[in-house]
């Protein structure tokens, strides 16, 4: 009989598999952004973790978080707005397989939980 997943072994998960966010629509698409850090920021601006070089993004348009286990998105007060499955947000979790929008840029969120 199979042992219930503790905590620690879905931590552990967590750290082998990073999340991700990946680009399927606009001038990156196909890149790949690991979400391995507690706070990555998203933006127009060189020094973000997460450059998307496009007039339709602010230079800090949003941040990606960790809130304990989950993972959440936070527009920055950005001019464009930030949306998640089509739908605008200020600050919404993520879940495996959503779709976020920033600017022209369009991002596929994988939650790590697999290779």
């Amino acid at each position: 009989m199979d042992e219930p997943t503790t905590e620690l072994e879905l931590d552990a998960d967590l750290v082998r598999y990073p999340a991700v966010l990946v680009v399927t629509q606009g001038p990156a698409a196909g890149s790949r952004f690991e979400l391995s850090q507690d706070r990555v920021a998203v933006g127009r601006h060189p020094d973000s973790d997460i450059f998307l070089d496009d007039i339709t993004v602010s230079r800090r348009h949003a941040e990606v978080y960790r809130d304990g286990l989950v993972q959440q998105v936070r527009d920055m007060s950005s001019l464009n707005g930030t949306y998640l499955n089509s739908r605008r947000v200020e600050d919404a979790g993520l879940k495996n397989g959503d779709e976020l929008q920033i600017g022209r840029f369009k991002l596929v969120y994988y939650d790590g939980s697999s290779e």
